[in-house]
């Protein structure tokens, strides 16, 4: 049986991208061929010429909330770090809680422009549902108090930039404490280029959770779970990849976020859908809803590199990855990307 042993692999320090490149979408782009295992770098502005007329891509329109905030005790004066999770109801956020220990039920803490939050629910595991107030609008408040949840691999605060860049051309619902990185490296002459030679760009929503950086805590591959992140995709998604498959094109997904909820659906389903879902995909997994797969290279020992493992070969993704550390390709959430087909 496959372990979590079987994804690790030595990275070096110095190839995890600490920014983004100075353009979107000038990355490197290794192409991997699942039909005769090779592998060839390409540049990522030149992925329209991998994509079929007759295919669909489908992108994740999450949109990256201001999700970190930083505060403190209002008895204790101890520091706390808020990592909002779901708006529950106006005001009231299920929240993450550093230090776990914080969150007991009446707490309050305070944190920039007059913002207060009151502990109201404990949830265990650093969890708690928490109700906010101000002198003010609270909802800006939180917003304004609030800074980008970037990556804990990326060494330093995050900065305007990253408003920017840590976000996708494309977001559009609120919901998502980290971005769906695959996303990233799209600009919008690039779409609209894919759409034009026949391509439907298609999107669906997977608010992505703090789990895409949690690592595998058990060895066996099969004993993990992931919590549930939040889906929804519409009917005329649906119908659209629909009439892909019965051109004979393929689906791809851009990223993990997307393989994900499209291998948690069934997509001959004639109404839209929402849910959750907490889908660990590991070897071996027949994939039903995926052809092809764009997606960064991930963490050694993660559920992603589980999910890429199960699509393209765990033996071959870790050939690739070998041959993109010897490369020096960039990793991570800013880094270079993968093209698997």
């Amino acid at each position: 049986m496959l372990t979590k042993s079987d994804l690790m692999y030595d990275l070096p320090e110095e190839l995890i991208a600490q920014h983004p490149p100075k353009v979107r979408g000038t990355c490197r782009l290794m192409v991997l061929n699942r039909k005769d295992r090779s592998f060839h770098e390409e540049k990522f502005s030149r992925i329209r010429e991998y994509i079929k007329p007759e295919d669909a891509l489908v992108l994740n329109d999450t949109r990256v909330i201001r999700a970190r905030l930083s505060g403190k005790r209002e008895d204790t004066g101890g520091t706390v770090e808020f990592l909002l999770l779901q708006e529950l109801s106006p005001l009231v956020w299920k929240t993450m809680v550093r230090p776990g220990r914080q969150c007991r039920t009446g707490n309050v803490f305070h944190f920039n422009h007059s913002l207060k939050a009151t502990v109201v629910q404990e949830l265990g595991k650093g969890r708690a549902v928490v109700e906010f107030s101000s002198g003010g609008n609270t909802s800006e408040l939180i917003e304004k108090s609030g800074t980008v949840p970037i990556p804990p691999y990326i060494k330093r605060l995050p900065d305007e930039l990253d408003s920017v860049r840590y976000q996708t051309v494309f977001a559009e619902n609120d919901g998502a404490v980290a971005a769906p990185t695959a996303g990233l490296h799209f600009t919008p002459e690039m779409l609209q280029s894919i759409e034009d030679t026949g391509t439907s760009i298609n999107r669906l929503t997977l608010h992505v959770g703090p789990g895409t950086f949690q690592p595998l805590r058990r060895e066996l591959l099969a004993e993990n779970t992931m919590e549930e992140e939040r889906y929804s995709i519409s009917s005329e998604t649906l119908e659209s990849l629909r009439r892909c498959r019965q051109k004979g094109g393929r689906i791809v997904a851009a990223g993990t976020t997307v393989t994900r909820t499209l291998e948690s659906i069934d997509i001959s389903s004639q109404t839209s859908l929402s849910g959750s879902t907490s889908i660990f995909i590991h070897p071996p997994y027949r994939f039903r809803n995926v052809d092809v797969l764009l997606t960064n290279f991930h963490l050694p020992g993660s559920s992603l590199i589980s999910l890429v493992g199960s699509f393209a070969g765990l033996d071959l993704i870790m050939d690739a990855y070998t041959k993109a550390i010897e490369s020096k390709f960039m990793f991570y959430s800013y880094g270079d990307a993968m093209l698997i087909i």
